[in-house]
């Protein structure tokens, strides 16, 4: 294992996928709609598997690719008027659109056009319409296909992607992504290979999927945290059956992918002109154009990143499954793959001193009303800092508190946050909100902290070192309160809980 700690080079990964994009649209009448899985940006789950992966290098890609590309974002109508919400960041599906057009902004690339698909006149899929029209972004109807996607005849004819709004595009290479699985991407690129064929354009189509890493092992950590990470979905890895058969070679590939493979050979067999010149898939593996797997340079360090990442998954489902969320057996799945490879919830180093952390405030505690909470932070030179809630912060605020002051070297018993301001905060809230006299979360800890660092120096040193908190492992025995969940997703730490409730209230603000 390197002594860094690195398993991944993000440049050496940038070349062998920008060569296996650009050699595939080479194979066609240089048109390929190219369909991205995964997280388009910040995608933290390959980060923490493949430490030292840049959350952002397929926008490093993209960049790359900028002149021969142009990207087409897909969202399901259903998933707009549901309101689903994406995990990771805590919205819903309509606004993580909006964010990834800003994001893409930011980088300088744009979309060219956002398509909504299985479009059936839902209004709240209609106000998204709306909206985006009226902000400048095209927007395109895709339509429910019956039978999709068994009946090829139907399919495959003007009733069936004939229907659907074709997508005008210039640059040979155009990215089909979305904010999140399941939003019809495919069906999208399908539908405009028949536009594209009906026009005399030889179009092509390939898949991009970071994961399952289709040349590693098939359980290897890596695809086994993915196969955690999908356990929601009920997602599973699987030897590529077809591609063993046709080249004798083991490649990994998930069970969708492969059930849905001789449909979609049949179906793009229908579509494209059968005179023309083109490449042939024999397999799911086929399609794709995926390298993470040849930019892995630690495998022992992307082992144990794995492993951890299944814990954090297990706690994830489990903190979801007690607040309604998640099913029982999506938490069960995870404990068995858990199982499988040999790994336990105490091999995460601060779930034990947080547990401890809650039982010695407990044991200790004196005149307070609430539960106990303790809380744990690793930082990355490996030190442990840990903190629980009082009458004066909660578990979390305290934890970020104490870990600012040693990462700051700042003294416990000089204060970060001056006792004018915490009784200016309190007397907001109980004699002029008339609120509930509660201690503070971290959301507001970090706006006194900031307020105080106007006028103490000391407290503007701590908060300069917020951003090495950002990767940092923490674990609370609690559930976060919403304020807690905010400060802790802004300053972007791995957190995860034993899921139980921090108060006895149902309502928690």
């Amino acid at each position: 294992m390197s002594a860094s700690g690195i398993g991944f080079d993000n440049d050496k990964y940038l070349r062998e996928q920008t060569a296996a994009i650009t050699d595939r649209v080479k194979k066609f009448d240089n048109k390929l709609y190219l369909e991205f899985g995964g997280k388009l940006c910040a995608d933290y789950h390959a980060a923490r598997v493949l430490p030292g992966y840049d959350p952002n290098v397929k926008i490093r890609l993209l960049q790359q690719l900028k002149d021969k590309i142009e990207i087409v974002l897909a969202i399901f109508a259903g998933d707009i008027e549901k309101g689903r919400v994406r995990g990771d960041f805590g919205i819903t599906y309509d606004a993580a659109t909006f964010k990834l057009i800003d994001d893409l902004r930011k980088w300088k690339l744009d979309i060219s056009s956002v398509v909504i698909t299985r479009f059936a006149n839902q209004p709240s899929a209609v106000i998204f319409k709306n909206k985006l029209e009226r902000r400048g972004v095209k927007v395109c109807l895709h339509y429910p296909i019956e039978g999709y996607a068994t009946n090829i005849d139907h399919v495959v004819s003007e009733e069936g992607f004939g229907k659907n709004d074709f997508i005008v595009t210039k640059k040979p290479i155009v990215v089909v992504t979305a904010p999140g699985p399941n939003s019809g991407k495919l069906s999208v690129c399908l539908s405009q290979l028949y536009h594209e064929n009906k026009r005399g354009i030889n179009a092509g189509y390939a898949k991009f999927e970071t994961f399952p890493i289709w040349n590693l092992p098939l359980k290897h950590p890596v695809n086994v945290a993915y196969e955690a990470a999908t356990a929601d979905i009920l997602d599973f890895n699987l030897v590529d059956p077809f591609h063993l058969a046709k080249y004798n070679e083991t490649a990994v590939n998930y069970n969708r992918d492969v059930e849905s493979f001789p449909i979609l050979k049949l179906m793009l067999t229908r579509i494209v002109d059968k005179a023309a010149s083109r490449i042939v898939y024999n397999s799911p593996t086929d399609m794709g154009v995926n390298r993470a797997g040849f930019g892995i340079i630690d495998d022992k360090a992307v082992r144990e990143a794995s492993r951890q990442e299944l814990i954090r998954r297990y706690f994830r489902y489990n903190q979801e499954y007690v607040l309604g969320i998640e099913k029982k057996e999506t938490v069960d799945r995870v404990a068995m793959l858990m199982e499988e490879m040999g790994v336990k919830v105490i091999d995460r180093p601060v779930v034990a001193i947080a547990r401890k952390t809650g039982e010695e405030a407990e044991k200790k505690g004196k005149g307070f009303a609430g539960i106990y909470c303790g809380a744990a932070l690793q930082l990355k030179d490996g030190r442990v800092i840990t903190g629980k809630n009082s009458q004066i912060m909660h578990a979390a605020a305290s934890l970020v508190i104490n870990s600012l002051k040693q990462l700051a070297n700042i003294p416990d018993e000089i204060l970060l946050i001056s006792p004018q301001i915490l009784n200016q905060i309190n007397n907001l809230k109980e004699k002029i909100l008339q609120g509930e006299p509660e201690s503070l979360d971290l959301e507001e800890a970090l706006i006194a902290l900031s307020i105080s660092a106007t006028t103490n120096h000391t407290a503007e040193i701590a908060m300069k070192k917020l951003i090495d908190l950002r990767g940092c492992e923490m674990h609370m025995t609690h559930i976060p309160t919403p304020g807690d969940d905010v400060g802790l997703k802004m300053i972007g730490v791995n957190i995860t809980t034993d899921g139980k409730f921090s108060s006895h209230n149902l309502f928690v603000t």
